[in-house]
């Protein structure tokens, strides 16, 4: 079948792969909608590894059962796209994201499990989730995403009233913020480089100001419009830029929450962070019940997730669209690929 899969780097090429068959465990499914996601620009641009088929955050429907006896052929599902023991410690306390193998054989982040860039793939039985019939195939495939915000923001432990930054207008800086809004901070601000991005997460509701991250005055003006410093920021770039201002920009004794992540070691003023006793807290993934509460949670109408998107594209499309993703200077937050047209 037909798949786009990482040639080198900033190159993908289209490339037949076999389609996957009933190995007794793993569901198959027919994929509806897929979405491009941060870290895959990542895979994208360094280019490695080669051949690799991505694609994690995905809908479609049930072709084969595998060892799940409680669904049915034609079920719309998604899926967490990790690979858990189930036996250790993280597993056992509900935290496969801390799982040490919980990235090994994660579908579309593995060679060996081809993600959903390709009509079909197969999924880790235990990791589907079925999607009540009020969730689009579109809205499926924002749940992964969107599911990344929520376990930052419960990290971030923000109050009634918070202050809040948002570093980096990707589609996880602005569910973050979205979902900071809805634990009730007072005031959400983003923190941008790109100005078509900054302009839309306040045109969609999710930001109540933006500011230049580029500007010689940034940060005077983030520390005058959070009166000398934000309770929370979430850092969802990753880079030491957005870390350092990160660390500069949260009040004393405030919450720094890394999202983003970055492949290389970087440098950060912890001297300020020790003297300002802040606290910096790591966030990867989401736990299983946070993936279903997003679920919930699109089902109930409770969150609008579609406003994210911008458009679906086809298999031929997804390299200019990873080109336009990494421009710097499209204000597109969020693209599906339809592997079917």
């Amino acid at each position: 079948m037909k798949s786009v899969a990482i040639k080198g780097a900033k190159e993908f090429e289209i490339k037949e792969i076999d389609e996957p068959v009933n190995d007794g465990t793993k569901v198959l499914i027919d994929v509806k909608k897929c979405g491009i996601c941060g870290s895959d620009l990542h895979y994208w641009v360094s280019g490695a590894p080669a051949g690799l088929v991505m694609g994690h955050e995905y809908s479609g429907v049930v072709t084969d059962l595998g060892a799940r006896t409680d669904l049915k052929v034609g079920d719309r599902v998604t899926a967490l796209p990790i690979s858990p023991c189930g036996k250790c410690e993280a597993c056992l306390t509900g935290n496969p994201q801390y799982c040490l193998k919980t990235w090994n054989h994660a579908t579309g982040l593995s060679l060996d499990n081809p993600g959903a860039l390709a009509p079909k793939t197969a999924l880790r039985g235990d990791m589907v989730m079925k999607l009540p019939d009020s969730v689009s195939d579109e809205e499926g495939a924002m749940v992964e995403p969107t599911a990344v915000g929520l376990h930052a923001v419960h990290l971030a432990d923000i109050k009634v009233g918070d202050k809040v930054l948002v570093v980096g207008g990707g589609i996880i800086g602005l569910v973050s913020a979205m979902f900071a809004k809805r634990e009730g901070a007072s005031f959400v601000a983003v923190s941008e480089t790109n100005p078509g991005r900054g302009e839309k997460a306040v045109s969609l509701g999710v930001a109540d100001a933006w500011f230049d991250a580029k500007a010689e005055d940034a940060t005077a003006k983030m520390m005058e419009a959070s009166n000398g410093g934000f309770d929370v920021v979430l850092e969802c770039v990753g880079n030491g830029p957005a870390v350092t201002s990160a660390i500069m920009l949260t009040k004393v004794g405030g919450t720094v929450v890394l999202v983003g992540v970055s492949l290389d070691a970087i440098t950060v003023p912890l001297t300020l962070a020790v003297m300002h006793e802040l606290t910096l807290q790591g966030a990867i993934a989401y736990t299983k019940e946070e993936f279903a509460t997003v679920i919930d949670l699109i089902a109930n109408k409770d969150i609008e997730v579609l406003k994210f998107v911008d458009k679906t594209i086809t298999l031929d499309e997804v390299q200019a669209a990873y080109e336009e993703l990494t421009s710097g200077t499209s204000n597109t937050i969020k693209i599906l690929v339809d592997p079917n047209k």
